[in-house]
């Protein structure tokens, strides 16, 4: 199967001046149309610094990361936002637009700031909407909806971009317990429905198992780890997870103890 988005002895970090920080070295990962990858941490080992540079939010010190074919920093913004979208955990505050509103942002990419939206630009709002199960919400201001739906919303202007590519980081870190596994589960549908590649970072590892293909397992200090979910489970990757923490995995229960 062909990679829609691949790295290529990516090493990512930081430069102030002539000093790098270096976060993570050599990671070579691959991301497929239609699957989940779930990127799984401590808090520090850098996944928020990893999904950044994949998403061009901040350039890696070395290597590549390639996404239908094309190498990420040769590309426009525009023609970044045509093959990434990114929800971010901070992004929900948008109280004073509709949730159609919200959503029309993911077509700026096609339209330009200020362009006008086609029929056809149209009816891609109104199936992301449909897509993400809040038809019903679609003329409400997002300061009235809670929070498991303002993360839809945000999906949905996602998905509307019409990406190969979708990133999350931490999409349900501030949702209860059912927000968290619907929005995990629609993550998955969507995945399907539309063969986007999506990569979400989550501590819930339990949900995180629960609807992944892949993992990729980061820890401070050592290589990432990536494969699909059986062989890493079967690698026992997973008790690395956490160094110096008294947990294990348990495989039976798929989750920590």
């Amino acid at each position: 199967m062909t990679a829609i988005l691949s790295t290529r002895h990516l090493t990512t970090g930081y430069r102030q001046g002539h000093n790098e920080t270096v976060v993570t070295d050599d990671i070579n990962v691959d991301m497929h149309a239609g699957k989940v990858t779930c990127l799984l941490g401590a808090n520090g080992a850098g996944k928020s610094t990893l999904l950044r540079t994949l998403a061009s939010q901040q350039s890696p010190l070395s290597g590549s990361v390639i996404i239908a074919g094309h190498d990420l920093d040769r590309m426009s913004r525009t023609e970044l936002a045509r093959l990434i979208s990114v929800v971010h955990t901070s992004d929900t505050n948008a109280g004073a637009l509709t949730v159609e509103e919200v959503t029309a942002l993911g077509r700026q990419p096609y339209t330009g700031f200020f362009g006008r939206l086609s029929a056809e630009d149209r009816d891609i709002v109104n199936e992301s909407i449909e897509a993400v199960g809040i038809a019903a919400l679609s003329s409400r201001y997002m300061a009235t909806l809670s929070d498991g739906e303002r993360q839809k919303v945000m999906i949905a202007r996602a998905l509307a971009q019409r990406t190969p590519v979708m990133m999350l980081d931490e999409p349900t870190s501030f949702l209860d317990v059912a927000s968290r596994l619907d929005v995990m589960r629609l993550l998955s549908r969507l995945a399907k429905e539309f063969s986007t590649a999506i990569l979400l970072s989550t501590h819930d590892v339990g949900q995180a198992l629960s609807i992944s293909d892949d993992l990729w397992l980061m820890r401070k200090g050592a290589p990432l780890a990536s494969g699909t979910k059986s062989h890493i489970i079967a690698s026992g990757e997973m008790d690395n997870l956490f160094p110096g923490r008294n947990v294990r995995f348990d495989p039976a229960a798929m989750d920590f103890r």
